[in-house]
């Protein structure tokens, strides 16, 4: 079977990995790629060899094109993601789906009206770490699922980004930006939320730009930039999150999940690393090896015991998702990386801070499938 033409919506920063990733993957091709600026789009087709570079409403319009791959900022991730849809385009998307409910649910409606596909980013938990957790999980390891914990906290990104003003407009914030890394990785292995309480704030008014290019610039902060809150899952289990812009450093495990016969651990302690990557150590301790058994306490308590990773893609793999997509696509079959999981998840992030403001419990409405685990040799075990 032929490749799905992929048209590249957005030559940003982030781009870059998306075109050397889908390069390595079969069943999918970028064609063409578009940008606000013209000469971004210009400059990335002749750096990655792409035959076409156009306007926006050129691409969205561009009969070849089976896929429209949107890596454009959160704020207009909603509009083009309907026209490439209006135009008869199946849609991966980077995170958010939309800055709000009502225009995420106007997309998934959409799709479903046209028998198109709508997949959203992050994928990493796609990647052989967390689909390793899964496995174990799934096999028992640690038992009943009791609950988790994730961490992630660092100064904001007008440290270091070239352009940061989106990561302060409504659509982003830590929760927004770094949270959907987490909760779609909660998701993943916990299964769907129910429900969800928090506090919020906004602790700076303005923040200013330390990259070369504006130093001294100042950035409006219009969304929160520190929030605590809690989720309670379908199945029982009950998950904190910690999301942050306003973290000089921490110590913290990015994530843990806790099970009646042991934990697991995601022990990266750098705020851009956890979930956020595709590989990475995973840590267990069990019954058998706690440190906390007995008093009075070993003085040489067992390590934590490394567990071995058993899927692939442990390293960068933006763009796995949107391969996963176009074989389900082939094979009739539900995507993994689902609107359906982006939009629960989004509503969960916003109901936490709907918590904060409102001052009490926020119930869910939305529910999603648990993504099926990913095959150990993906893509070679699916169907063919």
């Amino acid at each position: 079977m032929k490749p799905f033409k992929v048209g590249l919506l957005g030559c940003g920063d982030i781009s870059d990995i998306y075109f050397q990733v889908c390069e390595t993957l079969d069943i999918i091709e970028i064609t063409a790629c578009a940008s606000r600026n013209i000469e971004n789009a210009n400059r990335k087709a002749e750096e990655y060899n792409i035959p076409k570079a156009c306007t926006i409403d050129e691409l969205i319009a561009d009969p070849d094109l089976d896929i429209i791959l949107n890596l454009t900022i959160p704020e207009v991730h909603a509009e083009y993601n309907l026209a490439a849809l209006e135009a008869g385009k199946h849609v991966y998307t980077e995170k958010p789906l939309a800055s709000n409910l009502e225009d995420a649910k106007k997309i998934i409606e959409l799709a479903k009206e046209k028998g198109l596909r709508v997949g959203c980013a992050p994928d990493t938990f796609l990647g052989g770490r967390l689909q390793t957790a899964r496995k174990v999980m799934d096999e028992g390891l640690i038992g009943e699922i009791v609950g988790a914990s994730a961490f992630v906290g660092h100064r904001g990104p007008e440290l270091f980004h070239p352009n940061p003003d989106f990561f302060y407009k409504p659509g982003g914030g830590p929760l927004l930006d770094i949270g959907p890394y987490y909760m779609t990785a909660l998701i993943s292995l916990l299964g769907p939320i129910s429900s969800c309480c928090g506090y919020a704030r906004r602790t700076f008014e303005e923040r200013a730009v330390h990259t070369e290019s504006r130093l001294g610039e100042t950035i409006d902060v219009e969304v929160p930039t520190h929030i605590s809150g809690n989720f309670q899952f379908e199945n029982g289990a009950v998950a904190t999150i910690m999301a942050s812009f306003d973290v000089w450093d921490s110590e913290l495990p990015r994530m843990e999940v806790y099970g009646s016969k042991g934990t697991l651990l995601i022990p990266d302690v750098d705020p851009l690393d956890g979930p956020n990557l595709f590989g990475g150590p995973l840590l267990v301790r069990t019954n058998e090896t706690s440190r906390w058994r007995t008093l009075p306490r070993s003085e040489s308590p067992k390590t934590w015991e490394e567990v071995q990773v058993t899927h692939g893609f442990n390293e960068d793999s933006r763009g796995l998702g949107l391969a996963d997509m176009a074989y389900a696509i082939r094979d009739h079959r539900p995507e993994r990386a689902s609107a359906e999981m982006a939009y629960h998840s989004l509503e969960a992030m916003i109901g936490l801070l709907e918590s904060s403001s409102k001052g009490k419990f926020y119930t869910l409405t939305s529910t999603c499938e648990r993504p099926s685990p990913l095959p150990v040799n993906f893509p070679s075990s699916e169907k063919s």
